[in-house]
């Protein structure tokens, strides 16, 4: 599966090439993520679908504004009612050159209250590499900068988080740890602006 990380910051690109510019399944493109010819491209939306700001105004502006209506149906018929940080959904946009449009919440509602400092980008990372992995139809995916507009986090930080979920998932070095004190510490490396414990 081939990987597309495209953003239009130069510093979300340059976050990118510390962690992915030796990843042979994946390439970093500066520009407009609309314009990319891929199987599906990402939209780093909310847990009800809300597409009108954002990369996902652009989204929605692109596909037709059906598509936020479309996809608010299927989360709102998902046993949860919402799509969690951490899943991902797929769905058909119509369009020739992007087919497919893939979910992946970052933030439960557009915020930038402690987005900064959670590990959301990891989770959406993990979520649309999951569902691109297994399923069929895609073989190439465009995937923005997690968490680094509204939600304000660094790009670097970003870059990180997207990486180690890159590892788990793609490379398929998964987590193993002995000890509830392993855990906690690759849990903190996720996001080191993060808290563990407030005392």
């Amino acid at each position: 599966m081939q990987i597309i990380l495209s953003d239009i910051s130069p510093k979300m690109i340059e976050a990118w090439k510390e962690f992915f510019e030796n990843e042979p399944h994946v390439s970093i493109k500066e520009g407009d993520i609309t314009q990319i010819e891929c199987d599906a491209v990402v939209s780093p939306a909310n847990s009800f679908g809300f597409m009108d700001g954002g990369l996902d105004y652009v989204l929605s502006e692109r596909f037709g504004w059906d598509l936020e209506k479309k996809l608010q149906a299927i989360i709102k018929n998902l046993p949860e009612g919402e799509l969690l940080v951490g899943q991902a959904l797929i769905l058909e946009t119509g369009d020739i050159k992007i087919p497919y449009l893939i979910s992946a919440p970052t933030m439960r509602i557009p915020t930038n209250f402690n987005i900064d400092t959670s590990i959301n980008a990891y989770l959406a990372m993990k979520a649309v590499l999951i569902k691109a992995k297994t399923d069929s139809r895609i073989n190439s995916v465009a995937i923005p900068g997690f968490c680094t507009g509204v939600g304000r986090m660094q790009p670097i930080i970003a870059a990180r988080q997207m990486h180690i979920a890159y590892k788990e998932i793609i490379l398929e070095q998964k987590m193993d740890f002995s000890n509830f004190g392993d855990a906690q510490k690759y849990h903190w490396n996720i996001n080191p602006q993060g808290m563990v414990w407030t005392h």
